[in-house]
């Protein structure tokens, strides 16, 4: 697999720190949308501005493998007027990231806004900051401008969504890795989220047969879904060459309650879920995910402090050696 480092934008900082803890691979996040009220879609992305992203990171010699945090507008999600317009600006994007060589397009189905959190500030271990979710908190019931909506609805939008940029995605050969609903459970402020248990995936990956319709495994996400396995889960899919991109994160508790930890102490074997991604023969982008903030950091950005990630890369590194030793092993043997 190919161990990876988000850089939200890009910048040569983050470029050149990745590469000195041996990252192979990138994942940048780009702006697509615009708030008021309402999530409104932007412009398509522009190739030349992919291009030129690509070849900042390759500047730094490594390879930009994923595009994550270009947003889907309300339109799309809640199904209103207008959605055709926004599926073609994204429909664009797709191709242009096709032409700029950028194979992977890592999107959620969240409407109205994206992961929450009800604390952003609990302590962890030796003081360190995660975040919490807490469905009992008013901040996961206060109801959005979208009122309420109903999995019925949000079935029949992400299908019409599915039926139109998936023949787009193959003709462009990107990759599209749908990211569970984050917390992955229904609903959360009135709004419907379906993407929050194994077989919903399972249904995404029946509604539209294709080579490029596939998942984002966030692990600290299905680690939330109650009674989920991870390792089991990376074999489920990943025997199916259905796992474009993931996530590698964990937490403690589930869904309604759960807060996130550091890699190394959450409830999820990590070492067998890195067994499980070796076993299945995973070879796409992997990178850390909502690490805790640490000692002298300002919390500006909870989940994507820079010393959290390098902790994270550390035991990630760790891990895959320590496979590899007892895969090695059990040849010898």
């Amino acid at each position: 697999m190919k161990l990876a480092m988000v850089s939200r934008p890009l910048a040569d900082s983050d470029l050149r720190l990745a590469r000195q803890m041996g990252m192979s691979d990138v994942v940048s996040t780009v702006a697509g949308l615009s708030m008021a009220p309402q999530r409104e879609q932007g412009p398509p992305l522009a190739y030349e501005d992919l291009l030129a992203m690509r070849r900042q990171v390759e500047a730094q010699g490594m390879t930009l493998s994923v595009i994550e945090g270009y947003q889907l507008s309300d339109r799309i999600t809640l199904g209103m007027p207008g959605r055709d317009d926004d599926i073609a600006s994204v429909c664009q994007s797709i191709v242009n990231m096709g032409r700029a060589g950028i194979p992977v397009y890592c999107y959620n189905f969240m409407a109205v806004f994206n992961w929450l959190r009800t604390a952003f500030d609990m302590p962890g271990r030796g003081g360190a900051l995660v975040t919490q979710f807490d469905a009992r908190d008013p901040a996961a019931r206060a109801l959005t401008y979208a009122g309420e909506t109903t999995d019925e609805q949000m079935w029949d939008n992400l299908a019409y969504f599915l039926h139109r940029a998936m023949p787009v995605a193959e003709a462009a050969g990107v990759k599209l890795a749908l990211h569970p609903d984050d917390p992955p459970m229904s609903p959360v402020r009135g709004l419907a989220r379906i993407l929050r248990d194994v077989a919903a995936f399972d249904r995404v990956l029946e509604m539209a047969p294709s080579s490029s319709n596939g998942i984002t495994l966030c692990q600290g996400n299905f680690a939330a879904m109650p009674g989920v396995n991870i390792p089991d889960a990376i074999r489920h899919f990943g025997r199916r060459n259905k796992i474009f991109f993931a996530h590698f994160r964990d937490i403690r508790g589930s869904v309604p309650l759960f807060e996130e930890t550091f890699h190394d102490e959450g409830k999820t074997d990590m070492f067998e879920a890195m067994k499980a991604y070796h076993d299945v023969g995973y070879t796409g982008p992997l990178r850390p995910d909502h690490n805790p903030t640490m000692e002298g950091e300002r919390n500006d950005e909870p989940g994507y402090m820079i010393r959290g990630q390098i902790f994270a890369v550390g035991y990630m590194k760790g891990l895959i050696q320590a496979v590899r030793s007892q895969t090695q092993l059990s040849l010898v043997r």
